[in-house]
């Protein structure tokens, strides 16, 4: 696997890189009435301090009625008198019980518009060291742990024209997973690579999501 195995262990460098390179980033609001507005979690973790740094990503049981056996970030739909922020630090802790306070929000990445009709805000969260994940069976199938080096492998964004749409399908081919993560998920971590680890202003709300994505 091509990396850089360097940049991306779990460490004070690594958390002070993605603060400086988030507080460098202005995130685009979506101003759409008729989305419901969410939020997700973007969260830097490792099994132990000097390890490999991953993000977290859930997988849906089958049995809910929205999004049912996909991939997502921890998060949810935001509560009336909630903060986007306040939701998405909630949604973390009753779906994979991690209860991380304010001062673990880095940074915010661009609003996304899904077709499903949610407007995402996407908060990128340290974590740290964390050796287990006990996440709640109601909400969550299965964590994984996405290694940063896999964000960056050469191969992620793939992009799929076929759809003929203005805009290509975009996911991302993650080798912990064996197969490709779609949008709106694939997106959000494909612009926090670019801007959080990289340092890159990309933009992503303009990526197509694939006809399963959208119920």
């Amino acid at each position: 696997m091509t990396g850089q195995p360097d940049r991306h262990r779990l460490s004070e460098t690594l958390r002070a890189t993605i603060a400086r390179n988030l507080a460098g980033f202005t995130a685009l609001p979506v101003a759409d009435p008729a989305l419901r507005p969410a939020s997700v979690c973007v969260v830097v973790a490792g099994e132990a301090e000097g390890g490999p740094a991953a993000v977290l990503l859930t997988l849906r049981p089958e049995r809910l009625n929205r999004h049912s056996g996909q991939y997502a970030l921890p998060g949810g739909r935001i509560d009336a008198g909630e903060t986007a922020r306040e939701a998405a630090l909630r949604e973390l802790r009753e779906e994979v019980r991690l209860d991380l306070g304010v001062g673990a929000v880095l940074g915010v990445l661009d609003d996304f518009p899904t077709r499903s009709g949610f407007r995402i805000t996407p908060f990128v969260l340290w974590a740290g060291a964390v050796a287990a994940i006990d996440p709640d069976p109601a909400e969550v199938a299965e964590v994984f742990r996405i290694p940063l080096d896999e964000l960056c492998l050469p191969e992620v964004p793939h992009l799929d024209w076929s759809g003929g749409g203005p805009s290509p399908v975009l996911s991302a081919p993650l080798p912990t997973l064996g197969h490709h993560v779609y949008a709106p998920t694939a997106a959000i971590l494909y612009q926090f690579r670019e801007v959080a680890l990289l340092g890159r202003h990309t933009r992503v709300a303009h990526f197509e999501q694939p006809g399963f994505a959208w119920k």
